[in-house]
């Protein structure tokens, strides 16, 4: 793997690292919220390999690997110690982060995460591995769409606005993205949980069947003095929810200072 890798910086501020989804990229999970987070803090967004700017690794990637690497990458950025915001699989990576590099996390915020894939999310990345072998993009956004998508959020698109969102995300599959689904089951967080001390901040998404908020609530109460708030979401919070997940970061980041 690079020793770092492709990045922006936005901002300046307090640092705040982001860690973004397995078949995601910093633009696609953040890129609504982000110019509003560079507004205080100096964010540094990498891509994991085979995302934005990042070569395709051509091994399976490693949890510990690409937590050292994504902390190296804010590092040779000129950002010393910094919060870390993680989405879905991020939260895996935040947490490791966390453990490794204590000197250098100063907060955790852990969105639509987990410690440990349940067996739902096994099987849904077991399929979500086979439709990408298969290389039918628009049966994989269909999917995606499916399990991603609160059912509330889901049912109000006309039909119209459903076919064009299965074509946005058909054309948005990142090349890395089957070492990214293949992490999923690697992680493994729990016994690390307990030796967290920074302030923790974890945002369950209620409508999630991905990742399930009861993942949610079992990495906060894993984590001595994490906060748990609950949005109305699916898996999508990024495409759902914008402003109140926007509202919770922001909350907490000015609470931790």
């Amino acid at each position: 793997m690079a020793e770092h890798f492709a990045h922006l910086v936005r901002g300046s501020g307090p640092g705040l690292l982001l860690a973004h989804g397995g078949g995601g990229s910093v633009d696609g999970n953040f890129g609504m919220i982000l110019d509003e987070l560079a507004r205080t803090h100096t964010v540094v967004g990498p891509d994991y390999p085979g995302s934005g700017g990042t070569p395709r690794s051509g091994t399976p990637l490693d949890l510990d690997t690409v937590a050292d690497t994504l902390v190296r990458t804010a590092v040779d950025a000129g950002v010393e110690r910094f919060t870390i915001l993680g989405y879905s699989v991020g939260t895996g990576v935040a947490v490791r982060a966390a453990t490794r590099h204590p000197d250098r996390v100063t907060g955790l915020i852990l969105t639509s995460g987990f410690s440990h894939p349940s067996n739902k999310l096994r099987l849904a990345a077991d399929v979500w591995l086979a439709l990408l072998a298969q290389d039918d993009r628009r049966l994989l956004a269909k999917y995606l769409t499916l399990m991603g998508s609160g059912e509330q959020a889901l049912n109000a698109l006309s039909e119209a606005e459903l076919d064009a969102s299965i074509d946005a995300l058909a054309a948005f599959v990142p090349e890395g993205t089957p070492e990214h689904v293949e992490l999923v089951a690697s992680i493994d967080t729990r016994a690390e949980l307990a030796g967290i001390s920074v302030p923790t901040l974890v945002i369950a998404t209620s409508a999630d069947a991905l990742a399930s908020p009861a993942l949610s609530r079992e990495l906060a109460a894993g984590i001595p003095g994490a906060q748990l708030t609950e949005i109305d979401a699916g898996h999508n919070i990024g495409g759902e929810a914008p402003e109140q997940w926007l509202y919770s970061i922001q909350k907490f980041l000015s609470e931790i200072g």
